[in-house]
């Protein structure tokens, strides 16, 4: 079970911090890829605020990458990364449903209805894996 959840939580992290670090560092390209709106189709702060959280996960959302495979290969590290890395992406998960939630009911422009509801979803995805992945971490810690 420890391997398959390890590679369910590798698969989904990196989807999540490669897109983060592709939108760090090739903003055309996660445009292109449609990971993130054109800056021209959307509100300039959700725009701003967009660029700065890519480097903030980026630089941040890897602990969850090694949670995966650390779990995957065995290592009793993982739950010290699992425990980090399921806070990051609560927290990440919750902001990114919240925010945009708030921005929509203001009628900020931020995105096609199609890339809100993946959002929305992928986000829901991830703060879920997170709440599995720090729940199994403290039981894997009190064993």
């Amino acid at each position: 079970m420890n391997v398959l959840w390890g590679l369910v939580v590798t698969v989904l992290s990196l989807l999540s911090w490669g897109g983060q670090a592709l939108s760090t560092f090739s903003p055309a390209t996660a445009v292109r890829w449609k990971l993130v709106e054109p800056e021209d189709d959307v509100e300039p702060a959700f725009w701003a605020d967009v660029r700065g959280e890519a480097l903030w996960d980026t630089l941040t959302l890897w602990t969850m990458v090694v949670a995966g495979i650390s779990l995957t290969t065995d290592q009793p590290v993982w739950a010290y990364f699992g425990l980090v890395g399921g806070g990051m992406y609560l927290y990440f998960g919750g902001r990114a449903i919240l925010t945009r939630a708030a921005m929509v009911r203001r009628g900020l422009h931020i995105g096609t209805a199609q890339n809100l509801r993946l959002a929305f979803v992928f986000s829901a995805v991830w703060a879920g894996m997170a709440v599995v992945t720090i729940v199994a971490a403290i039981v894997a810690l009190e064993a």
